[in-house]
């Protein structure tokens, strides 16, 4: 009677236990969630991995000991207990290793890019991914040479060349039978055309259409350039996300943002609201630099512009200036701005950028800008590869491949991200913390 009784207690133990890790299951068994990296988004996306592959792994932890605690179990046990039901209800699921810890899958989904001699692209998955969440990554900003034709090739492409290579690889996963299509591309294309000045087209939000016809679920991207974009949208959902935490901590590590001396100025009038968002943030006085254009005149680069006159809302005498924009593509409005404000008697100078695409002859221009005291540096963020970049003393790259990868997770498992995309209590605490 009493072994009859140990059992009872056992299995009722066991049944508790198995009611609560199958509670738990979708934090612990990433099984269903897969990165499918286009040629242009693999660097990004091999950084998000590894970020998912922590997280993962932390989360398990965070279950074993939860479930240890309220069910009194020793640690080893819940491992073995959550890997025999991982083993036995989960498709994808590396075997497990004597030492009973996590092995979650690789997450990316190998996968051939080919292009033909007419300049066609195709798009193969190497790996079933029948049911699976899949997250499909491209930068269209990265316009270094890329590997084709299982390495054979080597090319760079433009962005209408990525914007294909998405079009078959949302394809080719569609045919395959993922059970949903997220795209990541934090450099969202061509969204500096979202609204129609005259005879012209309103591609920004054309794009978004093709995407929702292909059967793209959400979009994931980083300060997309207009709200307006995602107002086009149908069915699509579009996740917009923001540096500025990223940003901030980089920028304390500069600079002391906690001196009086420090003021946040927004470029122009369109960068009002971003600038507005740092100044509250930190608690800093808001300056505003006005430009007045001349249209009559088109502009060939960043070095050639149609403003006639400029003028200043604030002081920055002696001060040090912040300034924030969503991109930074010939770069012209930032090289007047930071011209201007050193004219008016700025003691140091910043920048940051969430998108530094640096097009053209920009890195050139920014080097003689930098040569000659206009700035101090310019923090971007890794979203957009660019290996010059990188070479440039006066630069400073952030990583937000990690926000990317809590966005993936949070999503996947089907939790809010609200906390995430609306930063401003991490950002008051972390400077709180700081203090």
């Amino acid at each position: 009677m009493r072994h009859g009784s140990r059992r009872m207690v056992c299995a009722h133990t066991w049944q508790s236990t198995l009611s609560g890790i199958l509670w738990v299951m979708r934090y612990s068994s990433p099984a269903n969630l897969a990165i499918v990296a286009c040629p242009g988004g693999e660097a990004f996306a091999d950084q998000v991995i590894v970020h998912l592959k922590n997280h993962y792994h932390h989360i398990f932890s965070k279950t074993v000991d939860e479930m240890s605690r309220r069910f009194s179990l020793e640690p080893n046990e819940v491992m073995r207990r959550i890997n025999f039901i991982n083993e036995i209800t989960i498709s994808g699921m590396n075997p497990q290793s004597p030492d009973m810890k996590l092995h979650a899958p690789s997450f990316k989904v190998p996968t051939r890019f080919t292009m033909f001699p007419n300049g066609e692209l195709k798009a193969e998955l190497l790996k079933s991914i029948r049911g699976k969440h899949i997250f499909i990554v491209q930068d269209v900003e990265n316009h270094y040479p890329l590997k084709f034709n299982d390495g054979t090739l080597t090319k760079p492409l433009s962005i209408n060349d990525h914007l294909m290579m998405i079009y078959v690889t949302i394809d080719a996963v569609k045919q395959a039978g993922a059970s949903s299509v997220t795209l990541v591309v934090p450099s969202y294309p061509y969204a500096r055309q979202h609204k129609r000045k005259g005879r012209e087209g309103v591609t920004a939000s054309r794009v978004g259409r093709i995407f929702e016809s292909l059967g793209v679920d959400c979009l994931i991207t980083l300060d997309i350039h207009s709200r307006e974009i995602g107002n086009a949208f149908c069915r699509m959902r579009l996740e917009n996300l923001h540096a500025s935490y990223q940003i901030i901590r980089k920028l304390s590590q500069l600079v002391p943002i906690g001196s009086e001396d420090f003021v946040v100025a927004a470029p122009d009038t369109g960068s009002i609201d971003r600038n507005k968002f740092y100044a509250t943030a930190l608690k800093k006085p808001l300056a505003l630099i006005y430009k007045e254009r001349d249209y009559s005149r088109v502009t060939k680069d960043a070095m050639d512009n149609n403003i006639a006159d400029i003028k200043l809302l604030g002081n920055v005498r002696d001060k040090t200036v912040f300034m924030a924009d969503d991109m930074l593509g010939t770069g012209g409005t930032l090289l007047k701005a930071m011209e201007f404000l050193k004219e008016q008697g700025a003691k140091k100078v910043l920048c940051a950028v969430s998108l530094p695409l640096f097009s053209g002859e920009a890195i050139k221009f920014f080097d003689e800008a930098h040569k000659s005291g206009l700035f101090y540096r310019i923090i971007g963020t890794n979203a957009v590869y660019h290996e010059e970049l990188l070479k440039r003393d006066w630069y400073v790259s952030v990583n937000v491949s990690k926000l990317f990868a809590q966005i993936i997770s949070r999503l996947h498992q089907g939790l809010s991200i609200s906390s995430i995309l609306d930063n401003r209590d991490i950002i008051v605490k972390s400077l709180t913390n700081k203090n």
